[in-house]
């Protein structure tokens, strides 16, 4: 029996067990972790094996003695470069910060080591996690699980990898332009945002205006997706805008189909023609939609009925005016333009121009677009959308330039499909929809769900599984 083919719910119970021990699970991911990961590239900055072996072998007396620390008792996790975990450097991918050690765990990285878990390296992001593909010149490219030729996505490549390629059993990741959503579907996995708040990221610099990124789980089971969201959530002090609210989720039983009797889901599509997309990806997702239909939801085809012009003009301006402080920072350190990547560059220039005038406009036109959506979830339970625009594109390229003949004006306009449900604070769940015809690359489904409806998102996604068992089986060769 393969450890690592369990899904992390059921690795517990064993080890709770005593039917595996956190030995045997800790050396089964570090030999697995030492054939893959000198070609996918997923894992960064790993603890040495034979501290992490005396972690579980403690792990393991404690059991013996009666004690558990909770259900991540012993499962190894490699943390996503972006947030810190005292023993680890927090490198953002970015050469200047090679050598940045936090003194202090995030609150996620608190939370998941009060529940058991080792914590055995960083995974891998693009440099400042910017662009959905995860290449930085401090550690280089992380490859697609399904073909290392092509672009893991991003930005919490490494984590999906880790997953698909049954590495480690858990991942977490953030998202900003749909970072935990895009690498989950280009990997055959599950990726959730959560709502705004749900999850406490930090604290930083900020814990006012800073939100439109959040941590959240990713995971093979819609079960094990759930179990770590629930971990990760919950109200913090230190964030003072962290939901109060419960998340409200128990596991469905296996097998059960009845959160899709009635779902209604709104098929947003390409939006009329407003977004780019490359041949094939609305079919893969066409099939997620009959798998949804077949199992008692109600799909048809909606609008998103705004101006989407004015939602990339609205999300231009958040999206410098937050990450162009992250930049800024290491900008007096010597060399510093030379060794950040362009596109954070760019992001920080823009961003020298903005005014307070500016972005209370933009602010202005973000709570107009969540009140228009508000009123959207009236009609549908969910909004879907394709997890992505292209197929995962040569490993070796920067960023699409373009799609079916459209030329892209940024280096991030391709995700533009991921900002529907970032700009409104939603919940938003990529699950595995389809394969290419061809190449055999995975592509996944958005589905958006009202504010604070990410119960409702788990639910569903496990019934989606209960209607797709040998589909979302499926593993890399």
């Amino acid at each position: 029996m393969d450890p690592l083919s369990l899904s992390a719910t059921e690795a517990s119970r064993r080890i709770h067990a005593r039917e595996l021990s956190c030995r045997e699970f800790m050396q089964a991911a570090l030999d697995r972790i030492a054939a893959l990961n000198p070609t996918f590239n997923a894992i960064v900055n790993p603890a040495g094996p034979t501290n992490l072996l005396a972690q579980a072998d403690a792990r393991d007396a404690e059991l013996a003695a009666g004690r558990s620390r909770g259900w991540l008792h012993g499962l190894p996790i490699a943390i996503k470069d972006a947030a810190d975990a005292q023993g680890f450097p927090t490198t953002r991918g970015c050469v200047l910060l090679r050598d940045h050690r936090p003194g202090r765990d995030s609150v996620m990285v608190e939370r998941l080591r009060a529940a058991g878990c080792i914590v055995i390296g960083k995974t891998n992001i693009p440099e400042f996690g910017l662009g959905s593909h995860t290449f930085n010149s401090l550690f280089g490219p992380t490859r697609n699980a399904w073909d290392p030729a092509v672009s893991a996505g991003g930005s919490s490549g490494g984590a999906a990898v880790v997953l698909a390629r049954r590495m480690l059993p858990l991942a977490d990741g953030s998202d900003f332009m749909g970072s935990l959503r895009n690498p989950a579907g280009w990997n055959h996995v599950f990726g959730l945002r959560p709502s705004q708040g749900r999850v406490p990221t930090g604290p930083g610099p900020d814990v006012w205006v800073d939100q439109l990124s959040t941590e959240g789980p990713m995971a093979r089971t819609a079960g094990d997706l759930g179990r770590l969201l629930a971990t990760q959530s919950g109200h913090d002090p230190r964030l003072p805008l962290s939901l109060q609210s419960d998340l409200g989720y128990a596991p469905p039983e296996a097998g059960d189909t009845r959160a899709l009797q009635g779902l209604r889901v709104g098929w947003l599509g390409d939006l009329q023609g407003h977004l780019a997309m490359e041949d094939g990806v609305l079919a893969a997702c066409g099939e997620a939609l009959a798998a949804l239909a077949a199992g008692g939801a109600r799909v048809d085809e909606a609008r998103l009925g705004t101006d989407p012009h004015a939602l990339w003009d609205c999300w231009l301006t958040w999206r410098r005016a937050l990450t162009g402080p992250r930049v800024a920072p290491l900008l007096h350190l010597p060399g510093a333009r030379e060794l950040i990547k362009p596109e954070a560059l760019w992001e920080h220039d823009q961003s020298q121009g903005l005014g307070w005038t500016d972005f209370m406009r933009a602010s202005q036109a973000r709570t107009r677009y969540y009140h228009h959506m508000l009123d959207l979830f009236g009609h549908w339970d969910v909004l879907a959308l394709p997890s992505a625009q292209v197929w995962p594109f040569p490993v070796q390229e920067r960023w699409p330039r373009t799609i079916a003949g459209r030329t892209m004006d940024t280096y991030h306009r391709w995700m533009e499909v991921t900002i529907y449900a970032t700009l409104a604070g939603l919940p938003a769940i990529s699950m595995p929809a389809g394969f290419h015809p061809v190449r055999g690359w995975p592509m996944g489904l958005q589905l958006i769900a009202a504010p604070g409806a990410d119960a409702l998102l788990l639910r569903v996604a496990a019934a989606y599984e209960a209607t797709r068992p040998d589909f979302m089986a499926r593993a890399p060769a």
